[in-house]
């Protein structure tokens, strides 16, 4: 029996079955960058528990941590932001509609956070933001993760070029 995640695999000789009954733990939180490359990680990772361990997605113990995009800050009053329409907000409030009053960091990584920012921001039980993975069609999920990480390019290729205005990419 192998166990990892607080999760044990092999039940009555099968290998690859999951047992969630010896499930130790109910919060698995997915942290990648808040960024286009974190997001094709993230896939990835969910792709992984949709494909193999997708009673762990059903029974909603899959969440995806939130880290901010921005630190605005001016003086001593600072504010995170997740999405450009906040950081814009927050340069309005903290800088008088002038960007050039105000000190805007952008990550690009959770590894530009010191550990106090990290924490505050992404892993504090008592601030972060999660969002719980949820699936409302399996058959169309299926579909999506075939799509995207199969071997096919033309219907990929396709479904970027038809989506590509809904991203945001970090040049």
């Amino acid at each position: 029996m192998i166990t990892a995640l607080g999760v044990s695999f092999g039940k009555d000789g099968d290998e690859r079955a999951l047992n969630i009954e010896k499930l130790r733990y109910h919060k698995i939180i997915i942290m990648t960058d808040a960024d286009v490359d974190g997001s094709h990680i993230r896939t990835l990772i969910l792709t992984f528990f949709f494909r193999y361990m997708k009673d762990l997605v059903d029974n909603g113990y899959i969440y995806i941590a939130q880290p901010p995009l921005y630190q605005v800050k001016r003086g001593q009053q600072m504010r995170y932001c997740w999405t450009e329409a906040q950081r814009d907000v927050a340069v309005r409030e903290l800088g008088g509609d002038k960007e050039s009053s105000v000190g805007i960091q952008r990550y690009k990584g959770l590894g530009e956070m010191n550990a106090e920012q990290l924490w505050e921001t992404t892993m504090n039980p008592e601030s972060r933001t999660l969002k719980q993975v949820s699936i409302e069609s399996a058959v169309e999920a299926d579909l999506l993760f075939s799509m995207l990480m199969g071997d096919e390019v033309p219907p990929r290729r396709d479904f970027i070029e038809k989506n590509s205005r809904y991203a945001k990419i970090d040049i």
